[in-house]
């Protein structure tokens, strides 16, 4: 049976079993709407902007385990996307996009609304194809599901012509696809595996340190088992939260930047560390010359060869999936007669608890004004720990992940590595059509939120009961802190002058907007707004200007040179 090439792309979208896609329309993807539109098994979403349709679809992929679909129109419409794509591919989350382009034959001639999509994408995607047959429509889509979601994840640009996406062809979609040269590896090698087993049982002040690997490859089980049988502590990364539950007595915090001071001395002064799927990138270990300064050995576990010493050289590279890799290791574990060194372990734990006990999250509270750590730690009572809370980037982001305990995975969802304002209310839109009836929560600022504050208008059409969490500085308040510390507080447009009435602008798009300004309306209000379960409720809460992130590892520095809040 012949399809068109547009037909054949949605054939494909509903052999993959995609559910929703994201979107905006435009001239050089009409064809491909109108075949969604003569079909039911894919819905589509229709966001305000092409930016908000790659961030939904992120928020979706990263909350289920699924990939996430955007479809997007030329020129514009894939520019505008770019942001969402460079989102996904620096936190390794499986999407594939759809783009529409102009007629082959007007490529490479400043047609109307082209852009060289495969170019332009090509630094910020695992892969990108331009489909000039309408034979190979299928295959490619195809190769784009196998890529975005093997091995280490990505984001998959497919950009499709006009002409191609209206002739026609036969349909066939293939049951497998193979990429030359393109196998990553599943099982860890069992020398190394078995070299790291004796190495953590050898050591005597231990650290655990884990990515959002173990979230991208559902290993959150395998980790805690690993983590419970060693007795050793264990810090997640800003991505790695949910990957071993945060209410646990051997979780010692988030590391980095703003990690916990026990995190980052423990960090710092291991002797033998596990760094499972993640990268030590500069905001988790800070000044790579002060990390190494401290002799340690070092296991690393990453189904990406190339994340391995990359940025600090390690003794046992382990490449593979880290849900595999860690079986075996525990397998090779638990045959073990050899057990860890209870005598140092103890004096080892007895050294955290002392720095534990600097309680470096502890804050002034105050019953005059709301403090934001406050908000948050309300939001967790609120919702019993067991909501999907999404957020944008700022000083809200690092207080939601220091004081809102994740137990589980996938259920903390932001931008880590690009930082992206305007993420966390499209993201929060992908995460509640994915569970519906489950809370959903977004935790913003206002300069994040005004960023893609049109996609109210898409929550209104599609009844998504979301609950914004707005901690209203009236500051750019990340932007802010670095002035004031290393700036002379100088200001530099960091205030945000003129800000709309965020109540009214919630009601003017059909939803109920709150304004907060004393401490204790704080509980109050998010207890009726998490009982509103059919609106979208947007809270204004008046923070504190002043407030600053604590602890805080300054830029260049290294883990052992922390500021902590009565420093100052």
């Amino acid at each position: 049976m012949e399809l068109t090439g547009a037909e054949i792309a949605i054939r494909c979208l509903q052999e993959e079993g995609v559910e929703y896609v994201f979107g905006y329309p435009g001239g050089a993807v009409l064809f491909i709407y109108d075949a969604l539109f003569n079909q039911s098994k894919v819905k589509h979403i229709l966001v305000r902007h092409e930016q908000a349709a790659v961030h939904a679809a992120d928020g979706y992929a990263r909350s289920t385990d699924r990939v996430g679909v955007a479809l997007v129109t030329s020129g514009p419409g894939v520019t505008n996307a770019v942001t969402g794509i460079a989102t996904a591919y620096m936190d390794s989350i499986p999407l594939v996009i759809i783009s529409g382009q102009v007629p082959t034959r007007a490529i490479g001639e400043d047609a109307f609304q082209e852009v060289d999509a495969v170019g332009i994408t090509r630094p910020c995607v695992k892969h990108n194809f331009l489909v000039k047959d309408v034979r190979d429509i299928a295959a490619t889509i195809k190769k784009a599901f196998y890529l975005a979601k093997s091995g280490r994840p990505g984001p998959v640009l497919v950009d499709i012509p006009k002409d191609v996406s209206n002739q026609k062809a036969e349909f066939s979609y293939p049951a497998s696809v193979s990429v030359r040269s393109y196998h990553p590896a599943q099982n860890g090698e069992m020398g190394q595996i078995k070299q790291a087993a004796q190495l953590l049982l050898e050591a005597r002040r231990p650290m655990i340190y884990s990515g959002g690997g173990v979230i991208l490859s559902d290993a959150s089980r395998q980790l805690t088992d690993l983590v419970r049988l060693l007795g050793y502590p264990c810090t997640n990364t800003l991505m790695g939260l949910g990957g071993f539950p945060a209410t646990d007595k051997q979780f010692v915090g988030m590391l980095g930047m703003h990690g916990t001071l026990e995190a980052n001395l423990a960090m710092q002064n291991c002797d033998v560390l596990l760094a499972v799927g993640a990268r030590f990138d500069d905001r988790v270990i800070g000044n790579v010359e002060h990390f190494n300064q401290e002799k340690r050995k070092i296991i690393h576990i990453d189904i990406d060869p190339s994340s391995i010493s990359k940025r600090v050289k390690v003794d046992v590279p382990i490449v593979g999936d880290v849900a595999h890799v860690l079986g075996d290791l525990l397998a090779v574990l638990h045959s073990s007669k050899q057990k860890p060194e209870q005598q140092a372990l103890a004096a080892w734990w007895a050294q955290i608890g002392e720095w534990r006990g600097k309680r470096c999250l502890n804050y002034k509270n105050s019953d005059e004004i709301i403090k934001p750590q406050f908000v948050i730690e309300k939001l967790y009572e609120a919702t019993h720990g067991d909501a999907f809370i999404t957020s944008d980037v700022g000083q809200h982001q690092m207080w939601t992940a220091q004081y809102y305990k994740f137990d589980k995975p996938r259920r903390w969802i932001n931008s880590g590595g690009l930082g992206t304002m305007g993420f966390g209310l499209p993201a929060a839109m992908g995460v509640q059509l994915a569970h519906p009836g489950a809370p959903v929560a977004c935790v913003t600022g206002e300069g994040s939120l005004q960023m893609n504050i049109q996609e109210l208008s898409t929550c209104k059409q599609f009844r998504l009961p979301l609950k914004i969490v707005l901690l209203n500085n009236r500051y750019l308040g990340m932007v802010r802190q670095w002035q004031e510390f290393f700036h002379g507080n100088r200001y530099s447009e960091s205030y945000m002058d003129a800000l709309p009435d965020f109540m009214k602008l919630a009601e003017a798009y059909g939803h109920v907007g709150m304004r907060i300004e004393k401490p204790s309306d704080v509980g109050p209000a998010l207890k009726e707004a998490f009982a509103r379960k059919d609106d979208l409720v947007l809270m204004d809460f008046r923070t504190d200007q002043t407030e600053n992130v604590f602890p805080m590892v300054p830029g260049g520095k290294g883990l052992s040179e922390v500021i902590l809040g009565e420093e100052l």
